[in-house]
């Protein structure tokens, strides 16, 4: 609730109307908007398969439809029930269990957009030579020399040692896994001094 509302005690007389007991009630003191709801945080790291969350009204529990969406997408993910007592949302019922679904497939179309979308904006960032990704702390001279190197055969913990790198990052360069890097040439041609193989 947020910190002017007056209604907390008919919050409260409808929960435990509804069966809940009133030691597990979880109450939150701030903005509907706001993303620091440590109450519900630590209700939902609870909440176990089989439980039943309910809550008063539906946007007691989301700060937004999208983020509501999520929440409750998870929840049935997890084999926890849902309750909205204002609302009559019960999916512990036939109908309730049916607008469950709903609102899941729902969550997995928005989802599936996003990566459509994501996917869209990469390829077109390619086709006109766009950095993509976060900047990489990896410079042009450590990813020849990560290539060069590995080329040889030489272990990902000597390439780390050598390059200043740690072997996770080692092992991200040379499996292309680093998106921002994608513009860095491997040939060998150019100033930059490159490794070379020790003589026996």
């Amino acid at each position: 609730m947020s910190t002017t509302d007056q209604d907390a005690l008919l919050q409260f007389a409808a929960l435990r109307s509804a069966g809940v007991e009133e030691v597990r009630i979880i109450t939150d003191h701030c903005s509907g908007a706001s993303a620091e709801r440590p109450g519900l945080t630590g209700l939902l790291e609870q909440l176990q398969p089989g439980d039943v969350l309910t809550v008063w009204k539906l946007d007691r529990l989301g700060r937004s439809v999208s983020h509501l969406v999520s929440l409750v997408d998870d929840l049935g993910r997890r084999g926890v029930e849902f309750r909205s007592l204002t609302e009559a949302l019960d999916t512990t019922t036939p109908g309730g269990r049916l607008l469950f679904h709903v609102v899941a497939a729902v969550a997995q179309f928005e989802r599936e957009l996003i990566v459509e979308r994501t996917r869209a904006a990469l390829a077109a960032a390619r086709a006109q030579n766009r950095q993509l990704g976060r900047p990489s702390r990896v410079n042009e001279h450590q990813f020849r020399l990560i290539h060069q190197m590995a080329e040889v055969g030489t272990t990902h913990a000597v390439i780390a040692a050598s390059t200043g790198l740690s072997k996770a990052v080692v092992g991200r360069v040379l499996r292309g896994e680093i998106a921002s890097l994608a513009h860095f040439s491997r040939d060998t041609d150019g100033a930059l001094p490159l490794y070379e193989e020790p003589s026996l």
